[in-house]
C-alpha cells in the first residue's frame, strides 16, 4: 500500500462496518420502505424507493433536503413520492420551479405518478397580452399521452384572496403548481423617475418627486439628465427634518408604455408566504449564481413549508459552487458556521473548504536612495473541495442516487474516447500555429485576453482549418502606459474540399453505427461565425447519412416535438451543441452519442451525456469522445476528466484519482495554458483519464438489498401532517416586504382586460 486511498480501499470492509455501527443511516437497505410509494401510479424501482422513505424520514423534521440523481435515475419520480408519502393521501399544495422547456414534461410526470393530482401551469401575471395565448394559471390535463390546456383559469392574485382554507375547499385532492425559472423572474420594464424643477434655488435641475430637493452624488454635486442616461437604478435615502427617520426613495417605476406585468416568483414571495405546502426546485446546479433565478430559490424556501431540491450534477469542481444554494436552503446551518451571505461569507467558505492557490511576486525597486521590494500576491481558486464539506453539509441533508443503482434495469453504459493522429498538412499548419501561439504567451505571461482567445483558436483550428484571418491581440506598454495592437500570427488557411482524419473516422464510426441500427447524437460547441456544425451537416450528408441540425431558434419547450417529427421523417443523426439538450430532453432514440468536441462546463457535458441513457432505455450506450492526439483537444478533455472525478467526490463517490486532482490547476483555461507553455502532463493521455472514471465507476457501484414486499409487510411510516407555522424563520435569497394582516377595503377600480377577457390578474400600473 503506497497511498492513504490504498488504505482505505483495502480496509474498506471493516471501516465501513464501524462507521455504520457509529452513524446508522437515516433509511437503510434493509429499513421497510413506506407503503405510500405501493400507491403510486407508476412502480417504483427498490433504489428510488429507498431514497424516498429515506427523505421522507429526513423531511418530517426538517425544512429543505436535496435529491442528487444522475440524469435519467427518476429525480421528478421521487420527489414526487417523498411528497406522496409526507401528504398519505391528504390534499396539498406544491409549488415547482423548473427550467422553461419541461414544464409540460413536469405536469405530464404528476398526472402520471401521483393519483387524482390535479396540475396548473403558470403562465404569466400580467394585464393585457396576446389573446391567442395562454396567461395567468392554467389548468393542464392529460389527452392522447399529452398535456392539453383544459380546466379552471385562475390568477395567483385570486389564489392570494382565496387563502389556503378556501382552496383546500374547492380543491380537495394534491395540486401542483409548475412555473418556468425563466418566466417566473420576468417582470416589468422600468424607467428614471425624476422631475425637472421650474422654479426655485433648483431651476432647471433634476429634483426628487418625493423630496423636491435636488438630487446630489457622492460628491453633493447636482445630477443631471445625463446622469440617468445609462439603466442603472439610482435612489436616494431621505431624512426626515425633524424626527430623523430615513426612508428608501427609488428614483425610477414602471414603464407604463411597455409591457405591465410582474414576476410571478417575486409576487409569491411577497404575498404567498407559506401557502404552499411544498416547493421543489429542478436542476439545482442552475440556480447557485447570484441571478435573479437563483434567487427564486430563496423565494421557494420562503413559499412552502417543506423544499426538495433536484439535481444531477450538484457540483461543478469547485468547493464555492455550493455557497449559495447551501444559504438559500439552510441558512442557520451556514450562520452558525461563521459565514456570512455575500463575496466575504464566500472567499471566507472558499478558503475553509475548497483549494486557494496564493501566488506571490517580489520585485525589486531602486529608491531614492536605497533598495526596496514590491510584493504583488494574487490568491486563486482550485478545483477540488475538502471532504468535510461533504460531511458537514451534505451527507445529512442529500440522497444520492447513481444510474448504477439501478443498473439492473438498465443496459450498458460505455464512454471511450476516439483520438485520431491529423493529416500531415494540417498537423504542419498546426505546429506552425501553436509555436506562434506559444511565443506569444511566453512574451506577454498573464496576459488573460490573449489566452483566451489563442486557446480557443488552437481547439477550433483542427476542426475547421480554413477561413482564418490574422490573429491579433492587446497588451498593456509599460512607456505609453496604454494597451497596444499587436500581430500574433496569420493561421494557414486549408482547403475546404478536403475529408480530414477525425472527419473521416468519425463518418466510418457513424456508418457502423447505423449498420447496427443505432441512430447517433453527435455534439459540437463552435456554432458561431466557424460554424463546425454545419461542416459536420455537410460531410455527413456527402457520405450519404440523413442528417438535421437543431439549432437554438427552435423554442426550448419544441425540441422535444422537433425530435419527434425528425424521427419520422427518417433522420439517422442529429447534430446540435450539447447546451441545447442540456436538461428534459429524453434521446431514448439514440443510443450512441459522440462529443465532436466538449467545451468547458462539466455541468453541461454530464447533463448531455446521459440524455440517452435513461430509464427506458433497451439499447447500450455508448458515449465517444473525438479529439486529435497531441492537441489541445486532447488536453482539455483530459483536464475535464480529471475536473468529473473531483465533482463525483462530492456526490459520494469518493475515488484516488478525484482526491489526488485536489493539486490540478486552478481552472481549465490556466491549465491548458500551463501544458502548453511549459509542456507538462505529456505522456497522461486523455483516453487513459476516462478509462480511470469507468474503472471508478464500476468501483462505486452500490448493490442495494430491499425486501421483497410480497414476503414482508412494511409497517406504515408515522408521518406527522404538515401545520403551517405563524413564524416561519427567514430565508435567505430575495427579501420582500410581508402583506399586512388587514387590508383596507379600496373602491373598485377599472379592470385592465387580460387575455380578452374581463378579467385581471395585475393592478400595478392604474
Amino acid at each position: 500500500m503506497e497511498t492513504t486511498f490504498d488504505y482505505l480501499r483495502t480496509h474498506a470492509a471493516e471501516l465501513g462496518a464501524r462507521i455504520l455501527e457509529t452513524y446508522p443511516p437515516l433509511q437503510s437497505t434493509r429499513d421497510p420502505i413506506t407503503p405510500a410509494v405501493g400507491s403510486l401510479l407508476r412502480k417504483a424501482l427498490p433504489a428510488q424507493s429507498l431514497a424516498i422513505t429515506g427523505t421522507a424520514k429526513y423531511l418530517r423534521h426538517a425544512r429543505a433536503a436535496r435529491i442528487v440523481a444522475e440524469c435519467g435515475a427518476g429525480k421528478t419520480f421521487m420527489a414526487l413520492g417523498t411528497i406522496h408519502a409526507l401528504t398519505a393521501g391528504r390534499p396539498s399544495t406544491t409549488l415547482v420551479m423548473c427550467p422553461s422547456h419541461i414544464t409540460h414534461k413536469w405536469a405530464r410526470e404528476v398526472l402520471l405518478t401521483i393519483p387524482r393530482a390535479r396540475t396548473f401551469l403558470i403562465e404569466d401575471m400580467r394585464n393585457g397580452g396576446d389573446p391567442k395565448k395562454h396567461h395567468g394559471v392554467c389548468e393542464v390535463k392529460l389527452s392522447k399521452g399529452k398535456t392539453v390546456y383544459e380546466g379552471k383559469h385562475l390568477t395567483l392574485a385570486e389564489m392570494r384572496r382565496m387563502g389556503r382554507r378556501q382552496w383546500r375547499q374547492r380543491f380537495p385532492s394534491p395540486v401542483f403548481f409548475i412555473i418556468g425559472k425563466d418566466k417566473g423572474k420576468l417582470g416589468y420594464f422600468w424607467d428614471h423617475a425624476y422631475l425637472k424643477a421650474k422654479s426655485g434655488p433648483d431651476l432647471g435641475s433634476i429634483v426628487n418627486p418625493d423630496s423636491g430637493l435636488a438630487i446630489l452624488d457622492s460628491e453633493r454635486q447636482k445630477l443631471t439628465h445625463l446622469d440617468f442616461d445609462d439603466k442603472v437604478k439610482v435612489s436616494e435615502i431621505l431624512c426626515g427634518p425633524k424626527s430623523g427617520t430615513t426612508r428608501f426613495s427609488a428614483l425610477w417605476q414602471a414603464d407604463r408604455n411597455r409591457i405591465q406585468r410582474m414576476a410571478p416568483i417575486e409576487y409569491i414571495g411577497r404575498y404567498m408566504r407559506g401557502w404552499f405546502d411544498f416547493a421543489v426546485a429542478d436542476e439545482l446546479h442552475q440556480l447557485a449564481g447570484d441571478t435573479a433565478q437563483g434567487n427564486g430559490l430563496g423565494v421557494l424556501g420562503r413559499a412552502a413549508q417543506r423544499l426538495i431540491a433536484l439535481t444531477g450534477t450538484l457540483m461543478g469542481g469547485y468547493a464555492d459552487d455550493l455557497f449559495n444554494i447551501f444559504f438559500r436552503m439552510e441558512p442557520q446551518s451556514m450562520i452558525a458556521e461563521g459565514f456570512a451571505y455575500g463575496g466575504q461569507g464566500r472567499r471566507d467558505f472558499q478558503e475553509q473548504y475548497g483549494v486557494l492557490e496564493t501566488v506571490e511576486k517580489v520585485k525589486e525597486t531602486d529608491n531614492a536612495c536605497s533598495k526596496a521590494t514590491k510584493k504583488t500576491i494574487h490568491v486563486l481558486r482550485k478545483p477540488g473541495a475538502s471532504p468535510l464539506l461533504f460531511g458537514k453539509f451534505l451527507m445529512n441533508t442529500t440522497a444520492f442516487l447513481s444510474l448504477e443503482d439501478i443498473s439492473d434495469n438498465l443496459p450498458r453504459y460505455d464512454e471511450s474516447v476516439i483520438s485520431v493522429d491529423m493529416d500531415e498538412t494540417l498537423q504542419q499548419a498546426y505546429e506552425m500555429l501553436e509555436v506562434d501561439i506559444r511565443d506569444a504567451m511566453q512574451a506577454h505571461r498573464g496576459n488573460k485576453s490573449l489566452m483566451s482567445i489563442l486557446l480557443n483558436t488552437l481547439l477550433l483550428y483542427p476542426d475547421h482549418p480554413y477561413d482564418f484571418k490574422e490573429i491579433w491581440a492587446r497588451a498593456f506598454d509599460p512607456t505609453t502606459k496604454e494597451y497596444e495592437r499587436f500581430l500574433v500570427t496569420t493561421p494557414q488557411s486549408l482547403s475546404q474540399d478536403v475529408l480530414y482524419a477525425k472527419e473521416r473516422e468519425l463518418i466510418a464510426d457513424v456508418k457502423e453505427e447505423l449498420r447496427q441500427g443505432r441512430r447517433c447524437q453527435i455534439y459540437a460547441t463552435i456554432t458561431g461565425e466557424k460554424d463546425v456544425t454545419l461542416r459536420l451537416e455537410t460531410v455527413l450528408r456527402q457520405a450519404g447519412i440523413r442528417v438535421a441540425v437543431l439549432r437554438s431558434s427552435v423554442p426550448t419547450d419544441k425540441r422535444e416535438d422537433w425530435y419527434d417529427r425528425q424521427l419520422k421523417a427518417g433522420i439517422e443523426v442529429v447534430i446540435c451543441h450539447p447546451k441545447l439538450v442540456e436538461t428534459g430532453l429524453d434521446l431514448l432514440a439514440f443510443p450512441t452519442l459522440y462529443f465532436y468536441e466538449t467545451g468547458y462546463s462539466l455541468h453541461t457535458l454530464r447533463q448531455a451525456s446521459r440524455r440517452s441513457w435513461r430509464i427506458g432505455q433497451q439499447h447500450p450506450v455508448k458515449v465517444k469522445f473525438a479529439t486529435y492526439a497531441r492537441t489541445m483537444q486532447e488536453t482539455s478533455l483530459r483536464l475535464m476528466g480529471k475536473k468529473m472525478l473531483v465533482a463525483l467526490m462530492m456526490e459520494g463517490k469518493f475515488s484516488g484519482e478525484g482526491l489526488q486532482s485536489l493539486d490540478a490547476d486552478e481552472d481549465l483555461m490556466s491549465a491548458m495554458a500551463r501544458e502548453l507553455v511549459e509542456k507538462a502532463g505529456v505522456g497522461e493521455s486523455a483516453d487513459a483519464i476516462w478509462r480511470d472514471l469507468d474503472r471508478e465507476r464500476d468501483k462505486t457501484q452500490l448493490r442495494t438489498e430491499v425486501l421483497d414486499a410480497a414476503e414482508e409487510l412494511c409497517p406504515a411510516l408515522d408521518l406527522p401532517e404538515i401545520v403551517v407555522g405563524e413564524h416561519s424563520p427567514a430565508w435567505a435569497g430575495i427579501h420582500l416586504l410581508e402583506p399586512p394582516s388587514t387590508m383596507e377595503k379600496r373602491n373598485k377600480a377599472s379592470l385592465w382586460p387580460t387575455a380578452g377577457k374581463d378579467d385581471v390578474q395585475l393592478k400595478l400600473f392604474g
